[in-house]
């Protein structure tokens, strides 16, 4: 079981780090084994999504980053939306994506549901919520702690805030909020101010679990949703921005630790996020989709069964 702590002003999980301090930043910064992306990726074609998706069938678009575009049981369901050129306070520095996101929000079908699972800038876009705010109108729920960053963008949005344990029921679908291992910034003096968390969302067609941002551990908050909520028929698990593993293992799953997440969870489909798109950390753009391949390999896990699809490729969930 994780443990967070909350001392009225910040959270912090108990014997577990997030943040790591500044000298391991720049030792990792200046270390000299950043691969080098290519400066971009254009999308490949793919047919739209449709405008909804009924019954039980479910429906899952990989928009980029963690972007998901979830359908089912007549829910159009938006993870982690981030479609600005950068993830950053300012539009003219800081990290910037290779990848152009496969559906702006001109091309989404109408939004009904966003999951923003914490306040990082290639999580929380605030340019890409005020710009879809202004053609949806979406409910956003949200750890405790974010709704104050939202409303600044898009004040028109119904916001509901978790904490861990705590759910939520809209329009036939029950979103509960669960542990993930990771920390929150926004600013410089507001780390951990805000929650961050997972999704399990428990819909008529079955359960999705949505893991936002976080490390392995020991692989105790797979296995508790598992053990709580029943095996995800679909869940959507990252498995990029994980080296130098010395200093991103606390926050980011690499390839193996996402597959050892899929089998704790006992997921019937896996789809991986949170990779090809934005230049977080030191692996090639291609490596985590290689090393994914592998370690499926490597515990004899069918590749059916964790799935990498394209920008913007609808995959239909059996």
């Amino acid at each position: 079981m994780v443990r967070i702590l909350h001392d009225g002003k910040r959270y912090r999980l108990e014997a577990h780090r997030g943040e790591a301090g500044f000298m391991d930043l720049l030792r990792w910064r200046f270390n000299g084994k950043r691969a080098r992306w290519p400066d971009r990726v254009e999308n490949r074609a793919h047919p739209p999504p449709p405008d909804r998706v009924m019954g039980d069938e479910i429906k899952a678009t990989w928009i980029g980053h963690s972007t998901v575009l979830l359908q089912t049981s007549g829910l159009n369901i938006l993870t982690d939306p981030f479609l600005s050129e950068r993830a950053s306070p300012v539009a003219f520095a800081g990290p910037r994506r290779v990848r152009p996101p496969a559906l702006t929000p001109d091309r989404l079908p109408p939004i009904d549901i966003i999951l923003l699972s914490h306040n990082h800038y290639d999580h929380m876009d605030l340019p890409a919520l005020r710009e879809i705010a202004s053609r949806h109108a979406p409910h956003v729920v949200t750890p405790h702690g974010n709704a104050r960053w939202i409303r600044r963008a898009a004040p028109s949005f119904r916001i509901d805030e978790l904490r861990w344990g705590q759910s939520l029921a809209i329009g036939g679908a029950e979103i509960h909020l669960t542990p993930a291992l990771h920390w929150s910034k926004r600013g410089l003096f507001d780390a951990n101010t805000a929650l961050w968390g997972a999704f399990v969302i428990a819909t008529p067609g079955g359960t999705i679990y949505f893991a936002g941002d976080t490390g392995y551990g020991t692989g105790s908050t797979f296995a508790d949703v598992r053990r709580s909520f029943g095996a995800p028929r679909l869940s959507l698990i990252p498995i990029g921005a994980y080296e130098p593993r010395w200093f991103m293992q606390p926050q980011h799953m690499n390839p193996e630790e996402a597959v050892k997440a899929h089998l704790a969870l006992g997921s019937a489909t896996s789809l991986a996020i949170h990779h090809g798109t934005i230049q977080l950390t030191d692996e090639a753009i291609d490596a985590p989709v290689r090393e994914l391949a592998s370690a499926l390999a490597q515990h004899a896990v069918d590749p059916e069964q964790f799935l990498a699809p394209d920008a913007g490729e609808v995959v239909t969930i059996g």
